[in-house]
């Protein structure tokens, strides 16, 4: 697997674009060459509040109100799961937009820069912390896979005051085999697309 800094690019870029150009593909069209309508994509919205490493990451205390979306996407024909995602958002940075709080409106057109440039967020950095796990019993279910088979665990931490905090807890990739000898590989390109 090789990731760019192009794809952030990308997403960003896509803040600007026409709504019908962001409602036309998203992401994970992106990434896996599939077609929308290859797709099924849930999101699920709930309140919780900033654990000690949420608070720490956030600049906030910890038990300041939080938005949790969790995301799962998977192929039409399958029953499993391409990826599971949950993303962190502090409630207060985005309450001015009610949009931004009820998961019906998901599939986001443009995605999630696309809904925090919606209350003027737009972010300077990105940086993602990859590692390689055994999939936890819930994680197998919901994948597809053995308890045993690994999962790369991807947090992404989206960086401009204030901040947002995407966590993958699991995605498995396609012919990764063991995290310990098949390590994914990004590439930085200092001049973006």
């Amino acid at each position: 697997m090789t990731r760019s800094d192009t794809r952030h690019a990308w997403e960003k870029a896509r803040v600007r674009k026409p709504l019908a150009e962001r409602k036309a593909t998203g992401a994970t069209e992106h990434d896996t060459g599939l077609k929308k309508q290859d797709l099924v994509f849930t999101a699920v919205y709930r309140e919780t509040e900033a654990c000690s490493h949420l608070a720490k990451i956030f600049g906030v205390s910890p038990g300041t109100a939080l938005v949790e979306r969790s995301y799962r996407t998977q192929h039409v024909d399958e029953r499993h799961a391409l990826g599971i995602v949950r993303s962190y958002l502090v409630r207060e940075d985005i309450v001015q937009n009610q949009e931004l709080l009820d998961s019906r409106n998901e599939p986001w057109p443009g995605g999630t820069q696309s809904q925090l440039a919606a209350v003027g967020i737009e972010f300077a950095k990105i940086t993602e912390h990859v590692t390689a796990r055994s999939a936890t019993p819930a994680e197998a279910v919901e994948l597809g896979i053995g308890t045993s088979d690994p999962v790369l665990h991807i947090e992404r931490l989206r960086r401009t005051p204030p901040a947002e905090w995407w966590r993958w807890p699991a995605l498995p990739w396609p012919g990764i085999g063991p995290g310990s000898s098949s390590p994914p590989r990004w590439t930085d390109d200092e001049k973006g697309p």
